[in-house]
């Protein structure tokens, strides 16, 4: 029995356990006569309720192991509480910038773009490679373990050409934060210069910093939007760490919005907890006391998705987290919501923008194309029709600022 406990655990996060948990689960295993299949449960449930801060031996009692796959699930299917004193805070290595040389200059499409979610076809510029920010769910972290700048990106940035009968959306914080690192390597200051002399372009940053103080210093372009990705501040405090309060992101993005920049909000991932109706509530209301929606050119909506690869990391991690209490649904390769919840969540957001409907572009930012419908009322046909309406509506608020300069 103990050697197939030895082989079961083999590809499992086993070692991210703490020395107490691991002999009770050989104990436990050999007592219930588990199969190699429930094993491997077995250690993802610990792992899991390690994270949450849940000791699995309260959890499961003297019960079998059916019941505490049960207690187990009990818990992913309800809304997370956020305990304000947690046991210990997760640590992260905020990593250096490295300045290198890259055989590219990172241009391409969004790497989660797909014909199976509504999505918009965003291009992607990769001007830094890795974030020094910890969200418990990033992706990045996946794909990265330093934070790189090009040292030749200006002369690849400038060499990239464009047909000027066409426009382009382009993002700069796909695979890192757009913000945070200012502008070293001198990457604000191309990218700027980028926009200015490609007026067809819509480049948008994206951040969850308030590190603006380069863009308040520097004449902008009217085809630039600042966007900033936003959460109720529990949420930013138990899973978004080193990033900016929301109080701080708001008022960066005030600050630019009061100098004529235009802005965005992604509240992407929307995360479901505990008072998260009240929160986000809060959060769009004083979005709407605080702005103008002429200076506002969009609002996209979206929540956790994960792949395997990213459910590996987070749990070889076992940082306390809660971010995988949660109902994980698989769809399309990936795990998410079920639809319901998503439906309640997005909804709710969507009708306390109630003011701004028809003045500010909303959307959902890779969720399933039925939700549209049932959220906005409306729906695109299809990918390319959506990107259109975005463009058409980000150029008509980047023409109606005119070429207004801070």
């Amino acid at each position: 029995m103990f050697e197939r406990f030895e082989s079961a655990k083999e590809h499992t996060a086993f070692l991210s356990l703490e020395e107490k948990t691991r002999p009770l689960l050989r104990q436990k295993a050999a007592f219930h006569r588990l199969t190699f299949a429930q094993i491997q449960l077995l250690i993802t449930i610990a792992v899991d309720l390690q994270m949450w801060g849940e000791d699995i031996e309260d959890v499961w009692g003297e019960g079998d192991f059916g019941y505490l796959k049960k207690r187990y699930e009990e818990l992913k299917n309800a809304p997370k509480k956020y305990d304000k004193n947690l046991k210990q805070k997760p640590i992260y290595r905020q990593n250096s910038l490295h300045i290198q040389e890259k055989s590219a200059a990172g241009f391409g499409r969004c790497p989660v773009a797909s014909e199976k979610t509504r999505c918009c076809n965003l291009l992607t510029l990769d001007a830094y490679e890795g974030c020094g920010f910890g969200c418990s769910y990033c992706s990045i972290q996946s794909f990265y373990q330093d934070i790189v700048i090009d040292r030749d990106f200006a002369t690849k940035l400038f060499a990239l050409k464009f047909d000027k009968d066409k426009i382009y959306h382009i993002g700069t914080g796909q695979s890192s934060d757009s913000l945070m690192w200012g502008n070293s390597g001198g990457v604000l200051e191309a990218l700027i210069e980028f926009a200015r002399q490609n007026p067809n372009v819509i480049l948008e940053f994206k951040s969850k910093s308030d590190n603006v103080a380069y863009l308040l210093k520097t004449p902008l372009p009217s085809n630039i939007i600042c966007t900033f990705s936003l959460n109720p501040q529990t949420v930013i405090d138990n899973e978004e760490h080193l990033t900016a309060s929301l109080k701080r992101r708001i008022e960066a993005a005030e600050t630019l919005a009061q100098n004529g920049v235009l802005v965005g909000f992604h509240f992407h991932p929307m995360v479901w907890f505990e008072g998260w109706q009240d929160e986000y509530e809060a959060a769009a209301k004083e979005l709407m006391q605080k702005f103008n929606p002429k200076s506002v050119a969009l609002i996209s909506i979206g929540t956790l998705t994960f792949t395997k690869p990213v459910l590996r990391q987070i749990r070889a991690g076992a940082a306390q987290t809660k971010i995988l209490q949660m109902p994980l649904l698989q769809t399309q390769g990936k795990f998410s919501y079920p639809l319901g919840i998503k439906k309640q969540m997005f909804s709710t957001l969507y009708k306390a923008f109630a003011a701004w409907h028809g003045e500010v572009f909303f959307y959902l930012c890779m969720e399933d194309a039925s939700l549209w419908s049932e959220v906005f009322g409306y729906e695109y046909k299809d990918n390319e029709t959506f990107e259109e309406a975005m463009k058409r509506a980000y150029m008509a608020k980047i023409e109606a600022h005119g070429q207004r300069e801070i």
